[in-house]
């Protein structure tokens, strides 16, 4: 009787010890994702400000010659030029759209991961979109 109670108690803690180390794995995949999926997120925002700050700037630069004749309108290539430049200052890559006198600048990225390269994922992507409007356009 003595033996069959010692090996119940054995199994017990071998069960005990999977499950333990079951619940180890899950808190450390949880936090993993929490952390790595935090820092891309600040990314994607620090993203979505350079490519808002960046709308804005195309917004504004205005077609010489129209303002000249008294219109107010935005000059395609100058505000692909302008949103291209503050992109490049703020050390982001993105695409800029223009269309009549909205701006639109996509900024996408990479951010390695911390933890989940543990798992084979060793990169997540990020892309943020911001549009502008001159103040010629009409909302």
């Amino acid at each position: 009787m003595r033996s069959r109670r010692a090996t119940n108690a054995a199994d017990q803690r071998g069960i005990a010890l999977l499950w333990t180390t079951y619940l180890g794995v899950a808190l450390l995949a949880v936090a993993a994702l929490v952390l790595d999926g935090g820092y891309t997120l600040a990314a994607k925002r620090e993203a979505m400000n350079h490519a808002e700050q960046a709308a804005r700037a195309g917004a504004d630069a205005l077609d010489e010659a129209a303002l000249r004749n008294g219109a107010t309108l935005v000059g395609p290539d100058a505000a692909a030029a302008a949103a291209q430049t503050y992109l490049a200052q703020a050390g982001a890559t993105g695409t800029v759209q223009v269309a009549g006198g909205v701006v639109t600048v996509t900024v996408s990225g990479t951010r390695d991961t911390l933890l989940l390269s543990a798992i084979g994922v060793n990169s997540m992507d990020f892309q943020a979109e911001a549009s502008a409007l001159s103040i010629d356009a009409e909302g």
